[in-house]
């Protein structure tokens, strides 16, 4: 596939997975189990989650996705118990991409944001 074409599946995957991301949906895109383990994790900690493309580039086999993650903490996140805070954080998505589907990912997300939004840890003071 073109790295057009392969942009092109990213966005319908990350659409389609706003609204639906069931083991029908995820099976229709991915084949990388652990990027479906982290949607599991994710999707039980903030039911209907989000991600809004910033940016999103591709090049090859690969697809990289600047975004910011949208949720609210409905769910168990490492031993902390929901919230039911809003939250919105910044995360950096690359996609391997063969034959039609996501077969390996990396992600890079802003944790600490995360967590000081949940109210687990608290800003930083800057005085």
């Amino acid at each position: 596939m073109s790295a057009q074409s392969n942009k092109a599946l990213i966005e319908q995957y990350l659409e389609a997975i706003h609204t639906d991301k069931s083991p029908a949906t995820l099976d229709t895109y991915i084949s990388d189990e652990l990027l479906k383990e982290h949607i599991a994790v994710s999707e039980a900690a903030f039911a209907d989650y989000w991600i809004e493309v910033k940016d999103i580039v591709a090049e090859g086999d690969k697809v990289v996705v600047r975004g910011m993650i949208h949720g609210v903490h409905t769910g168990q996140l490492m031993n902390i118990a929901p919230t039911g805070s809003e939250v919105s954080i910044q995360s950096f998505s690359t996609y391997r991409l063969e034959n039609g589907k996501i077969v390996e990912h990396w992600m890079l997300v802003d944790i600490l944001t995360l967590l000081q939004q949940i109210g687990a840890v608290s800003a930083p003071s800057l005085t």
